[in-house]
């Protein structure tokens, strides 16, 4: 046998250093592209002002990938004490966590910007599906895919119970139900339409078919005994220890 034979990396390590490569051109490319209107903020945001970076699309774009840097230092110091604690996964739990809250909290914080007229003009709503497609634009609906597909996208990594492109459509349309309801009380000078909340859960559905080879599922999540191997019980831990597994009359006979 040859040992001067590299091992080439596990095919799930390489498709994720490339889903790594792609984010982050595709990262850089937005970047470029928003480049202009993102520097239009920075001086006000730089200075810590509220008006004119917090409660403007620009200014939470910006303090949102200024703060990834964060993000990222959080997700680390949280995957650390998961590992000092002996918890397995930790990484992908915890990058899974911070990822669900900062993707998703800056774009619930812009569709809930108040308008010109909020408090003055009443809620509007908007119930026949497709009709408010024509009007989005291809802006519109990418943003609105963008809404909760972080949430999508960590979810299953994160839970085992929402391993499941249904269960995350179901998440990402009641979590847009709530947003559009929440504008609609508010009276926040905006339409609350339905076409909203498709365009939302498809974007949710979409992102969770792209993590789906990293989903936690139960096996995944089940706890980790002494020995190292997942299981439970008397069987387990004698098939962990490489001895026969103790049969019905040999478990009474021992009690």
């Amino acid at each position: 046998m040859n040992h001067d034979v590299p091992l080439s990396a596990p095919p799930r390590r390489r498709g994720g250093i490339v889903l790594l490569g792609l984010a982050v051109l595709g990262l850089a490319g937005a970047l470029f592209v928003l480049r202009r209107p993102l520097m239009m903020s920075a001086p006000t945001c730089m200075a810590g002002r509220w008006h004119g970076c917090f409660d403007t699309f620009n200014g939470v774009v910006l303090m949102t990938l200024v703060l990834l840097p964060a993000a990222v230092l959080v997700a680390w110091l949280l995957a650390r004490a998961r590992r000092a604690a002996g918890v397995s996964g930790a990484w992908p739990v915890s990058l899974a966590e911070v990822g669900m809250v900062h993707g998703t909290v800056p774009f619930v914080w812009m569709i809930l910007m108040p308008g010109a007229g909020a408090g003055v003009v009443p809620g509007r709503v908007s119930l026949v599906p497709l009709r408010d497609l024509i009007t989005m634009g291809p802006l519109g609906i990418v943003g609105n895919l963008l809404v909760f597909a972080s949430l999508g996208f960590f979810a299953p990594m994160r839970f085992a119970a929402l391993a499941s492109v249904p269960r995350v459509l179901a998440l990402g349309a009641g979590c847009s139900v709530l947003v559009e309801t929440a504008q609609y009380v508010l009276r926040l000078d905006r339409v609350s339409s339905v076409d909203d909340v498709l365009v939302n859960a498809a974007g949710a559905a979409l992102a969770a078919l792209a993590s789906r080879r990293w989903w936690r599922t139960a096996r995944r999540s089940a706890p980790v005994g002494f020995s190292g191997q997942r299981g439970h019980g008397v069987g387990a831990t004698a098939a962990s220890s490489g001895g026969p597994v103790p049969t019905g009359r040999d478990r009474s006979t021992a009690a």
